[in-house]
């Protein structure tokens, strides 16, 4: 038995399993990452995307904001095989949740494909089976009155010149992510804490793993007894203490350990 049916059989035998994703799932669908060679962080400053910033200068951060969500997102993607793998072993209730760190959507899009076009709703208060640590870039908020709303006709509104683009109660838009200087959504944050310490099986997908909270998932669910799994093109803090390290291509590794799952 190598260490990918180790890992398969695992997750078949957990009562609870869960995974946490990063960049690295979402790279072979065209979506660039934010550190690393080519990151987004190396063709703009960290520093226009504080909340900081948002408050003073909406204008101006929205302005910067434009360039970057066309920076990501401004190319056509859509889930790989990694996406699809996870929604469908979490569709055929081996995984209890899906912790991204993403913002791109993608995971709900491969989990609304695999159930032929049913899923839950955004999971803003923590519930369902995505959870979106960081947001999701394709909503926006208002930051009065709260309502969220879908982003793309508040960015072309922005791009038409209404900066910063405002709610019918006269508030601000900010798109609902979370900016540097903001706390994660707490409800959310606290249910992926809770499957990690819950978790039998635990796996990190393409994550550096350097970026808190969501980096002590995986160290969470191992000081519970969980076997860990790690598969990211680099090392992470966390191999060491990993039970399975595959430093595999994700479209790879995913879709064969869907296999072993089933098998």
């Amino acid at each position: 038995m190598d260490d990918l049916e180790t890992l398969a059989e695992a997750i078949r035998n957990a009562d609870t399993a869960a995974v946490l994703t990063g960049a690295g799932i979402s790279a072979p669908s065209g979506i660039p990452t934010f550190r690393g060679d080519d990151g987004v962080w190396n063709h703009f400053e960290e520093g226009q995307f504080t909340y900081g910033r948002f408050q003073r200068d909406p204008e101006g951060f929205w302005t910067d904001r434009l360039e970057l969500q066309e920076a990501m997102f401004g190319g056509e993607y859509e889930p790989n095989a990694g996406h699809e793998a996870l929604a469908a072993m979490e569709r055929d209730g081996y995984l209890d949740a899906v912790c991204t760190q993403n913002t791109d959507g993608l995971h709900r899009d491969a989990a609304v494909a695999v159930r032929d076009g049913e899923t839950d709703e955004p999971n803003v208060d923590g519930d369902g089976s995505v959870l979106e640590l960081h947001g999701n870039a394709r909503r926006v908020r208002c930051t009065d009155c709260g309502r969220r709303r879908e982003g793309e006709p508040i960015f072309e509104r922005a791009a038409d010149g209404e900066l910063p683009p405002t709610c019918d109660c006269s508030g601000v838009y900010k798109p609902d992510v979370v900016l540097f200087g903001e706390q994660l959504p707490g409800a959310v944050i606290q249910r992926a804490q809770s499957l990690a310490r819950e978790s039998d099986a635990f796996l990190a997908i393409g994550s550096s793993l350097v970026v808190e909270p969501a980096a002590s998932l995986p160290r969470q669910a191992a000081s519970s007894g969980a076997t860990v799994g790690v598969v990211n093109l680099e090392s992470t803090p966390c191999d060491e203490t990993a039970d399975v390290v595959r430093h595999e291509d994700v479209t790879e590794v995913l879709p064969r350990l869907r296999e072993l799952v089933d098998a």
